[in-house]
């Protein structure tokens, strides 16, 4: 399992736990902070192309700018940038210096809310690098901190993560209980993404549990959530699990209606998957017309 797609960005994402940033500064350096904005536009232009390898190059150059003559905040934004960057290139070593260099900052300016999103990061890393042991620390004292500042949406994703990290350990009782919680702040505040991809998480460790029918709510709710988005690769994702779930219990039919209509959206919007989703789907075929069971079974 890996953390959940929804992170925490900083000011260059619009970040609402960070906000607007006052980047004004004495005359003498007004040409170097122009520098290191001009190089954080680019790095979002680059970003919004998919081009990562330049971003990095372009937040690597602000950090050095902001070193010289930024202030402590500008300097914060740059290395989590430049740190998100880096996890998306799966350099978790770099982005994890980064964030160390970052939450140093933060401590120092007691910015709690930032304090408890650097620290989600860095459970994050260690999560995606295969390490979740190693998440546990920074993912319970980010809850420590969050708790008590109510921050509804931050505590959502931590505690989708936290149930994550339950469920790649093997308490699995212990990761339901997070996911149920985690969508209860969800749902607070009418997160519609959390809660689709929430659910979809929770379906496939009630999948992996055996315990199907609170499987197929999850993935069935998953779905909804992703048309209510207008995400037909959510949707279809959501599908597929569905799928996999009738299979495991014998529900060809089911299965079948499920990859009929992946296969609608893989066809409408050219997905990658439709080749291996439409032998997927004649094989079920065949299988039903050679006898396969066609109903749940207990």
């Amino acid at each position: 399992m890996t953390t959940s797609a929804i992170q925490f960005p900083h000011e260059d994402l619009a970040s609402p736990a960070l906000g607007a940033q006052d980047t004004s500064l004495p005359r003498a350096t007004q040409v170097p902070a122009t520098m290191a904005e001009a190089d954080k536009h680019r790095a979002r232009i680059f970003l919004h192309r998919g081009d990562l390898a330049q971003a990095r190059r372009c937040y690597e150059q602000a950090v050095q700018d902001d070193r010289r003559l930024g202030t402590e905040r500008e300097l914060s934004d740059s290395l989590g940038n430049l740190g998100n960057v880096c996890a998306m290139l799966k350099d978790f070593a770099a982005a994890e210096q980064c964030y160390r260099e970052v939450l140093a900052i933060q401590r120092r300016q007691q910015d709690w809310n930032a304090i408890g999103q650097t620290l989600v990061n860095l459970g994050n890393l260690q999560m995606d690098s295969g390490h979740p042991e190693r998440a546990r620390p920074y993912y319970l004292e980010a809850l420590d901190v969050l708790r008590p500042l109510g921050d509804h949406r931050a505590l959502g994703i931590l505690l989708s993560n936290v149930a994550l990290l339950e469920a790649a350990e093997g308490r699995i009782d212990d990761a339901i209980e997070a996911f149920k919680q985690a969508l209860e702040f969800h749902r607070l505040i009418g997160n519609e993404e959390g809660l689709a991809v929430t659910y979809s998480q929770l379906g496939k460790t009630y999948l992996e549990a055996e315990r199907f029918p609170q499987a197929e709510t999850c993935f069935n709710n998953a779905a909804e959530h992703f048309v209510k988005l207008g995400n037909p690769h959510g949707e279809a994702a959501a599908l597929r699990q569905l799928a996999d779930l009738y299979e495991a219990t014998g529900d060809q039919v089911s299965a079948i209606r499920c990859l009929e209509r992946v296969i609608v959206l893989d066809t409408r919007l050219a997905f990658p998957q439709l080749t291996a989703d439409s032998e997927r789907l004649a094989g079920l075929i065949a299988r039903l017309k050679h006898g396969g069971r066609s109903s749940v079974t207990g």
